[in-house]
C-alpha cells in the first residue's frame, strides 16, 4: 500500500495541526528535520477542523494550514471540515 504524506514548517501554528494529525490518524508517523515536520500514513490521511479547535480552544479556519504547508502526496479531498489525502485504488 502506498503511503501519503504531508509536511509543514516546524513552528508554533503547525504543532496543533500535527497534534491533531496524530490523534485522528493512529497509523501517522511523524519525523522531525530541522524547521519541517512530515507525517506519513498508510493509504490514507484526514485533517479534521474539528479536532483543530479542540486543541487550539478556539475556531480554526482548515485554509490556514496553508500558511506552514511545504508539501503533501496523494488525492486531495477537502471541505469546510476537513481535508484528506489518499491513494484511490
Amino acid at each position: 500500500m502506498s503511503k501519503v504524506f504531508i509536511a509543514f514548517q516546524d513552528n508554533e501554528e503547525s504543532r496543533p495541526v500535527v497534534e491533531a494529525i496524530l490523534a485522528d490518524n493512529p497509523q501517522a508517523t511523524a519525523v522531525h528535520s530541522p524547521g519541517l515536520v512530515k507525517l506519513d500514513a498508510p493509504g490514507r490521511m484526514v485533517i479534521r477542523r474539528a479536532t483543530i479547535e479542540d486543541i487550539v480552544g478556539r475556531p480554526f479556519d482548515l485554509q490556514q494550514i496553508q500558511v506552514n504547508l511545504v508539501t503533501l502526496s496523494g488525492n486531495v479531498d477537502e471541505d469546510d471540515d476537513e481535508l484528506s489525502l489518499s491513494w484511490l485504488g
